[in-house]
């Protein structure tokens, strides 16, 4: 099976990973996470549920005028992150082509504009926030990808004088790709405006197909296959959470505006997958939730050398989950004993936490914290909330005793064979 999988399977799976425009989702994604902390960051000043410190807030501000500073840095994150990955991901695919990426991040972001739709103080709020995410990521993508063609072609390309300075050179080199490409785009906004009578086409699109695909992948069974995927592919030596990160981002952002507007209103939060959920719950150490497998190996496999040693090395990395050197240095990568508790495990404590915030037994994620922010602090964080850190130790203690005795297995089959070898 390992075989098969490694010569039909890994091949394909490693060319996605690398597919150009997937790394630029993700590169962009990936280029405003400060932002995105920040924004979160905001909402958590703003909605400590500590009754003591509301009524302290309250009490020196009255009528919740502190609550003012939160909405300013949401606004300048959240509230603009559809105009910020429009231009990221254009700038990362520009840049992909070696072409000049500034130019065409600008241009993606002119060519998600020509889309916007604009009220009687400018841009409306699903156009700048995270109602406009999908429409942002397609739009940035064929703004770089037209950009990128045409600004190849030596026929479009002006010339400047040798004595002119770079930056004039760099922009009037991009000057007729750049009114092409805004030229398709607004033409294509244009024909849809008037021919289908929709002069609204990001609320529209919203309703037809994000606002949808949101709810589909806020299942149980879409929890399941997103913590099976980066696991899965982990065991041959892809980065599965590399592949899945552009996915995984683009219900994100949503996902936590929602929740967070759900809660401002007394609602309960609609959306229980997000990639704090993940990151707090299900990538505890790392993909697989590693930090159960080093704690198990304290406990059960410190007579095993190699186990106990790289054991030893990985706690440290692992508090703030990185696992490579357990993925590689026991290894898990191609390993036939510990292959099925690293993909059980994930998929095990993503049912156990789904259902958990499901059942108002935990609430939902709505604060995203960096994903290096410790196993059980981050829980807290991301729930705001005591029940979200104790459904953490809970998983961990489940995630410890799923990958015990595949340890003990391992113990055995290392015994086995130091006795064949010193019998030879």
């Amino acid at each position: 099976m390992f075989r098969f999988l490694e010569e039909k399977f890994v091949p394909v799976a490693a060319r996605v990973g690398n597919q150009r425009h997937l790394v630029a989702i993700r590169d962009g994604f990936i280029s405003i996470m400060p932002l995105t902390i920040v924004g979160s960051l905001a909402v958590l000043v703003n909605n400590l549920p500590i009754d003591l410190y509301q009524n302290a807030m309250n009490a020196m501000f009255s009528d919740g005028t502190w609550k003012q500073w939160g909405g300013n840095v949401w606004g300048a994150t959240f509230g603009i992150i559809s105009l910020l990955l429009s231009f990221v991901i254009a700038y990362q695919l520009t840049k992909s082509y070696g072409k000049d990426a500034l130019a065409g991040g600008t241009i993606g972001l002119a060519g998600y504009m020509t889309f916007g739709t604009f009220g009687e103080g400018g841009l409306t709020g699903l156009t700048t926030g995270t109602g406009g995410i999908f429409l942002a990521i397609i739009l940035g993508l064929i703004s770089a990808e037209l950009f990128s063609r045409l600004a190849g072609n030596p026929r479009l390309l002006i010339k400047m004088p040798a004595g002119v300075p770079s930056a004039v050179s760099k922009s009037f080199a991009a000057l007729l790709p750049a009114i092409i490409t805004i030229g398709i785009l607004a033409l294509i906004r244009t024909v849809i405006s008037v021919g289908f009578e929709m002069p609204d086409i990001i609320s529209s699109f919203y309703s037809a197909v994000q606002e949808p695909f949101m709810g589909l992948t806020n299942t149980w069974t879409a929890g399941l296959l997103l913590a099976f995927i980066p696991a899965f592919l982990w065991t041959f030596g892809i980065h599965g959470a590399n592949i899945i990160d552009p996915f995984m981002q683009t219900i994100n952002l949503d996902a936590i505006a929602k929740n967070m507007e759900a809660i401002d209103a007394g609602q309960v939060a609609p959306y229980i997958i997000n990639k704090p959920f993940f990151d707090a719950f299900v990538n505890m150490g790392g993909s697989g939730t590693t930090i159960a497998l080093v704690i198990a190996i304290f406990i059960v496999a410190r007579k095993n050398k190699q186990y106990s040693t790289v054991g030893k090395l990985s706690a440290a990395p692992g508090l703030f989950n990185i696992n490579e050197p357990l993925l590689f240095g026991l290894p898990i990568v191609l390993n036939p004993i510990l292959f099925v508790p690293f993909i059980l495990t994930p998929m095990v404590n993503v049912s156990i936490a789904y259902f958990a915030t499901k059942w108002g037994w935990v609430p939902a994620a709505t604060v995203a914290a960096p994903w290096t922010t410790p196993p059980i602090i981050n829980g807290w964080l991301v729930t705001q909330s005591w029940t979200g850190a104790a459904l953490s130790v809970v998983l961990i203690v489940v995630s410890i005793l799923i990958y015990t005795p595949f340890l003990l297995a391992a113990n055995r089959a290392a015994a086995k064979q130091a006795e064949e070898q010193a019998t030879k």
